[in-house]
Parts: C-alpha cells; structure tokens; sequence
C-alpha cells in the first residue's frame, strides 16, 4: 500500500484496528450514508438536480479544505448535478465499503487506493471507466499509473496522488560524519548505504531507524530497486510468491544492521513511522526510511531549529525503482449518474487541482501536468527532490493479486518480523513466504 497512511493515510497501507472496532466504525459511516441518502435523494429529485456522493478519505485540515472547497467550486459550477461530500476514513475503508456496497446504499464517487481496489473490481462493485474517461484525463495521467488500478480488461480507479519512501535525515549529523550525500543521479547502493549507516553509529546513536510494524510494503515496494517482484505469473495468469535473489537484498540489509552492525535501532521494528519521529529529532536516529508526506509531520512537529533533508531510497541493479500504490478515485457500479460522476472526477483532477490536491497531502500527482507546475519543483521542502523520483514509482508488486491481504497478514507480516528481528534465518523465511504463501494464493485462484 503508498503506503498511506504512514500515520492515518494510505498508499498502501493502514494503520492495524481492532477488528470490532473497524466493523463498528464501519457500521456507523454506512448509516451516516444510509440518513444522507435519504435526506439528499442520491438519484435526483422532483427539481431535475442529479445529486451524487463523494466519500473522501481526506484527513488532515489542509486537505480536507481542499476537497471540500474543490466539491464547492463544482456545485456553484454545475447547479443541476450537485456533489455532496461525505468523510471517510482509511481505517476503516475496506470494511466500510464492503457493507455499503452489499447494502447497496455506496457512495457514487469512492476514494481509496490502488492496493485495496481488486476485490472491489473483481467482485462487481465498482464500474468499469474504460469507456468513461476523458480523452484529456487518460493522456495526461502515465501508463505505469494506470496499470495501478487495471483488472483484467478493465480500468476501475483513476490514479490521482502517489509517494516515494525516502529517507529523512538528520543534516547536521551527515554534515559532520563527512559521508557522501547522495542524489537521484547518484544514490546510494545498498551496501553504501550499509556502510553509511556504520559509519553514523555509536554511543548510543543509531545511523538508521526503520519502523516495520507492517514491515510487507516497504520490503515488497522496496525491493523494486533490486530487481525483486515477489509475485510472479505462470502461463494461466495465476500468482506464486517465489522469494528469489532480488526480493531479498533489503530484508538481508535491514537484518545485518540490527543484528550484525548495531547501525539501527532494533526496538523501532515494532514501531509505526510515527513513532520513531521523537527519536530521529531528539537526535537518537540519523536517518528515517519513511513516506515522502512525511515532510509535513517533521514541519509541524521538529524542534526549531532542527536541520533536515530528504534523500532518496538506496538503489539496487534496477536503480532507484519503487512499488506505489497511488490514491484512487472510482465510481460504484451501482450509480445511476455514472458520466456525471466521471465528469466530476474530471474537474476535479484537472491539473491545477491536482496541484492543490497533492500540496494538501505533501504527495505527489500521478498527472504530467501537474507534476511540472512550479510550485512543485522547489528547493523549500525538497519537493523537487520527490518530483525527481516521480518518474521511478511503479505499481506495487502484489497490486492484482488475489489474496495478497490474506497472505500479507497471516503470513509475511509474521516471517518478516521474526526475520528483522534474527528469530528465524534466510531459509525458514523463504519457505514460510513461498510454501504457506501459496497455500493461501491457491484458495483465491481455484
């Protein structure tokens, strides 16, 4: 998952809920559906208005002022198709929409992201835009982000804002270990940045901080860059996890500098990305592996003072290439207004709003266009930085396969765990991720 959130948000990835607690709160935005669908009459009224229902997943301020002033912007627009905007939340968005959905009471326009959208496709929830997108939105929007939300023969989410994972870093502590600063023409290798890390450890001080809670993103995402893919096809299009050489240069790399170099902190593995904020500004880590939008938090939240910049991932055989999952906008199959909501998403993804959109989020937009306003390529925040690494996102490895949250959870999440943290060696963790893993791809793809 873009990872998203790495505090609230998704790219791929979601804070973990207690499962009655996200079934409740689940229950709870379907009713708030159910009543605003009563009161607003989803399908048009008497007064010929078509009225539709966009559930956005936005959650900080900056963002949510966004959204809701871009749906204003259109109502005043377009007084006979009026778009109401409904909130959402990425901790509870799979389930929430399963219930809406099987309820038949979804919302028109659906805000999610790349990684959660296969079930949803390939179980007719969500309406095929194939033949719906605007002739401007398909050309200006990369074929590698459309591949993001491309099931079977069909196209079933517009790819709108995305992040790399890059590393935050201490500037003064980089300064005066005198080690090179890598760039997106010259990163750091894997084994550089082993060493790297190495150098930048000691009393107490670690060179890397990596937070691995839901350690199965950033290791499959990750592993782009050396050419791993996980999830490979045979000639009937069914998905086998094979673990092969590529696949496994990061997890080796983060094992040897817990385990091996002392060069990162082993108590952060078991931490969310948020949590290891205090410690990267109170000067415990150097660097942290973590979600371009992250920029935002060490904004608001760093000490005054604090120097810091963004670097890009280490690189591997396949330079710096990276699995995102990107945020998406679909329309339920049930709508009845299906061309009038594509026509919303439209305007609501024309360039200069992408621009804003992704500004909102510190993300960056999937569309050409907006990736080259101004505004996004400045030095202030290392935005340019992130639009320079904007051409190397690729889809997320697991992005099509069936079974991937199952397998993800009750498989990877564990293996990986036990791996970073020298319970088991390389040879167990193959064997759980490619024999139990396949176990559990096979009952989706009988």
């Amino acid at each position: 998952m873009t990872e998203q959130p790495m505090t609230a948000r998704r790219t791929s990835r979601t804070r973990r809920v207690p499962v009655l607690a996200r079934l409740a709160a689940a229950l709870l935005t379907v009713l708030a559906l159910l009543l605003t669908g009563c009161s607003s009459d989803g399908d048009g009224g008497d007064d010929g208005v078509v009225r539709l229902r966009f559930q956005s997943l936005a959650w900080q301020q900056e963002s949510v002022e966004i959204n809701k002033k871009l749906v204003e912007e259109w109502n005043a627009r377009h007084p006979k198709v009026q778009v109401e905007y409904v909130q959402g939340s990425w901790d509870t968005i799979h389930d929430q929409l399963l219930t809406s959905f099987e309820g038949g009471e979804a919302p028109d326009i659906v805000h999610d992201s790349s990684d959660d959208l296969a079930d949803f496709a390939y179980g007719g929830y969500l309406a095929d835009l194939s033949k719906l997108l605007p002739r401007r939105l398909k050309e200006d929007i990369p074929a590698r982000s459309w591949r993001t939300a491309e099931f079977q023969d069909g196209v079933y989410g517009v790819p709108f804002l995305q992040e790399p994972r890059v590393l935050l870093a201490n500037s003064r502590w980089l300064r005066e270990s005198g080690v090179r600063i890598p760039t997106p023409e010259k990163p750091w290798s894997w084994p550089e940045f082993r060493r790297v890390t190495e150098r930048l450890s000691g009393k107490g001080r670690y060179g890397v901080a990596w937070p691995l809670k839901e350690p199965v993103s950033a290791t499959l995402n990750l592993g782009l860059s050396s050419g791993g893919r996980m999830f490979h096809r045979d000639a009937e299009g069914k998905a086998e996890v094979r673990f092969e050489a590529g696949d496994q240069v990061m997890p080796r790399t983060v094992r040897a500098q817990v385990n091996s170099d002392r060069s990162a902190s082993g108590s952060t593995l078991g931490m969310s990305a948020s949590d290891t904020l205090p410690g990267f500004f109170g000067g415990r880590y150097a660097m942290v592996p973590l979600g371009f939008s992250f920029r935002q938090q060490v904004v608001q939240q760093a000490p005054k003072g604090f120097d810091w910049q963004v670097l890009p991932a280490p690189a591997g055989s396949a330079g710096l290439a990276q699995g995102v999952s990107p945020q998406t906008l679909s329309i339920a199959e049930d709508s009845p207004h299906k061309k009038e909501a594509m026509a919303f998403i439209d305007f609501f993804l024309r360039p200069p709003n992408m621009v804003r959109l992704a500004r909102g989020d510190w993300m960056l937009p999937t569309g050409t266009a907006a990736l080259a306003d101004p505004a996004l390529h400045t030095r202030k925040n290392d935005w340019s930085l992130g639009t320079a690494l904007a051409r190397q996102l690729s889809p997320a490895p697991a992005q099509t396969v069936r079974g991937y949250p199952e397998w993800k959870d009750k498989v990877a999440t564990p293996a990986f765990q036990e791996f970073f943290s020298g319970a088991i060696g390389l040879r167990e963790l193959k064997a759980r991720l490619e024999d139990d893993g396949n176990l559990v791809l096979a009952r989706y793809q009988r």
